[in-house]
């Protein structure tokens, strides 16, 4: 499988968040910022290469009627090197993510990668595709991420931009507001891929 099509299918024509639509529920709480976006899609790329190299390594010996509870070992393993790496060094950022950091392990995107194409394939494009699906991710958290806080604070990265006459529209500083925000992202995304497919 050729490795442009790996990047092409994770970022683009399967993009997991826009396309696929799984691990939402990350997306519509940490993308109240831009610094919280691009945060927590380099903790998901991490994991998802990282996790899918693994997994990929080691599927010759993984036993079919476990390899469900040793992906999730694996995936636990990565999740917690990034958060005790957040906690040490970026802790505001620690901060912000909460409860999320650890959620990344039953994160669908990470799990459907480890079970769907790492047990599948060999190392070199298992990692790569778990980077190309995390770059996917990263993709729709940073676009979530600059509309809700430039619309809903008038900021980017915690610098105001907006002049405070500007009306801000709230309602995106909310997880309902980031569902809606998603929906109208996803139709405008999905029609640019299809557009340039046909």
């Amino acid at each position: 499988m050729k490795i442009s099509k790996i990047f092409k299918d994770g970022i683009f024509i399967q993009n997991p968040i826009l396309i696929q639509l799984i691990g939402l529920c990350s997306i519509l709480a940490v993308t109240t910022s831009l610094i919280n976006s691009f945060s927590m899609g380099l903790a998901v790329i991490f994991v998802a290469g990282m996790s899918n190299l693994v997994v990929s390594a080691i599927r010759k010996f993984i036993p079919n009627k476990i390899r469900i509870p040793i992906f999730i070992v694996v995936i636990a393993t990565f999740v917690t090197v990034v958060q005790m790496v957040l906690e040490a060094y970026a802790l505001p950022v620690y901060n912000a993510l909460g409860i999320f950091i650890p959620l990344i392990v039953v994160n669908c995107l990470i799990l459907g990668r480890a079970e769907g194409f790492a047990y599948n394939n060999k190392v070199f494009p298992s990692l790569m595709d778990g980077i190309a699906n995390g770059l996917g991710y990263m993709l729709a958290a940073v676009i979530m991420g600059f509309i809700r806080e430039l619309f809903g604070f008038g900021s980017l990265f915690g610098t105001q931009i907006l002049p405070e006459s500007v009306p801000k529209i709230g309602i995106l500083t909310t997880p309902a507001g980031a569902f809606i925000l998603l929906g109208f992202v996803t139709a405008i995304f999905k029609s640019i891929v299809n557009k340039k497919a046909a």
